[in-house]
C-alpha cells in the first residue's frame, strides 16, 4: 500500500478524532458558563411547601439572584467549605424573600421574609409583628383560604403588612391563631437575620428553636436564648440565620405548576398555574 493511500484511509478517522473533541469541549465550555451563571448570577429554585403562602405556592419555580448579598461558600454547589465569610457583602433589607441554608446542617434550602436586622428586637403579641417595640401596620384584607397545619384550601385571614422601611406585602393566618401568635423577646445577634413565613401559623421560622448549641458564635451561627422555648410549640425552627448562609434573593416566578403537575407531562397541564407565570416577587 503506497504512503498516499495509507494517508487517505487515516484522514476519515482523524477527522472523526478532531469532532469527538470539539463536542466535548463545546459540551465542557457550556457546563462552566452554566456553572459560572449559577455560582455568581442566579439560580432556579422549587418551592416545597406552603410557608410563603399567600407569595408563593407550593409548586411555585422561581429565580433567585446570587449578587444581591454578596456570595458565600453556599453561593457554590453543595457548599464547599473553601471560605468563610461573604464576598462584597450587601446588607439585606427588611421585606425581602430571602433563600438562605438551614443553620443546623448548612445544606437544606429554606426560604422565608426578612424581617429582623442585626441588633433588632422582635416580638409577636397576638399574632402582629414588633420591631423595636413598634407594631407592624397591618390592613385587613378579604378573607381567602389557604394551607394550615390542619388541611389544605381552609379558611384564612389575610392582611397587608407594612415594614418600617415602606415595603408593603401580604400574611396570612389560621382565623384561631396558633401558639406561636405570641413570643418573648428576641434580640438578634450580629451578622445574623430573623425570619417569618407570611403563612404565619405554618411556618416553622425563626420564632423556633434552631436545636443548635446555645453557646455557638461567630459568622457561621447564631447564640440562641433557650428562654425564648417557653412561648412555643416544642419544634425545631430555623432560629437566626446567618449571615454566611444567605444564598439569595427571590425575585420572580418564572412559572408554577400544583403537585403532580410537569411540563414533560402534557396531560397534566391542566394543573399548570400559567396566571402566576413571570409574577415578579415583593
Amino acid at each position: 500500500m503506497t504512503a498516499d493511500a495509507k494517508s487517505a484511509r487515516a484522514a476519515p478517522k482523524a477527522g472523526l478524532v478532531h469532532e469527538m473533541v470539539e463536542i466535548v469541549k463545546t459540551i465542557v465550555y457550556a457546563l462552566l458558563i452554566a456553572l459560572v451563571l449559577k455560582v455568581i448570577v442566579f439560580q432556579p429554585y422549587t418551592i416545597p411547601s406552603a410557608s410563603e403562602e399567600p407569595n408563593l405556592y407550593e409548586g411555585d419555580y422561581i429565580i433567585v439572584s446570587k449578587w444581591s448579598y454578596g456570595w458565600s461558600r453556599h453561593s457554590i454547589p453543595f457548599s464547599p467549605p473553601i471560605f468563610s465569610g461573604r464576598v462584597l457583602f450587601r446588607q439585606p433589607q427588611r421585606g425581602d424573600i430571602v433563600v438562605f441554608k438551614l443553620p443546623r446542617d448548612g445544606r437544606t434550602d429554606y426560604i422565608k421574609r426578612l424581617v429582623g436586622l442585626p441588633g433588632d428586637t422582635i416580638q409577636l403579641k397576638g399574632g402582629q409583628v414588633y420591631i423595636n417595640g413598634k407594631a407592624l401596620p397591618r390592613l385587613p384584607m378579604a378573607d381567602a383560604t389557604g394551607d394550615l397545619p390542619d388541611g389544605n384550601d381552609l379558611p384564612v385571614l389575610r392582611f397587608d403588612e407594612q415594614m418600617p422601611n415602606g415595603r408593603q406585602h401580604v400574611i396570612q393566618k389560621a382565623p384561631t391563631g396558633s401558639q406561636a401568635d405570641n413570643t418573648g423577646v428576641y434580640v438578634v445577634p450580629p451578622h445574623c437575620y430573623f425570619m417569618l413565613g407570611d403563612n404565619r401559623d405554618n411556618s416553622l421560622d425563626s420564632r423556633f428553636d434552631p436545636a443548635m448549641p446555645a453557646d455557638a458564635g461567630g459568622l457561621a451561627s447564631c447564640a440562641w436564648d433557650p428562654s425564648l422555648d417557653q412561648y412555643l410549640p416544642p419544634e425545631s425552627g430555623v432560629g437566626f440565620v446567618p449571615e454566611e448562609d444567605l444564598v439569595g434573593k427571590a425575585q420572580f416566578i418564572l412559572a408554577s405548576w400544583k403537585p403532580g403537575a410537569s411540563l414533560l407531562k402534557p396531560w397534566t397541564w391542566i394543573a399548570i398555574r400559567s396566571d402566576r407565570f413571570f409574577h415578579a416577587l415583593k
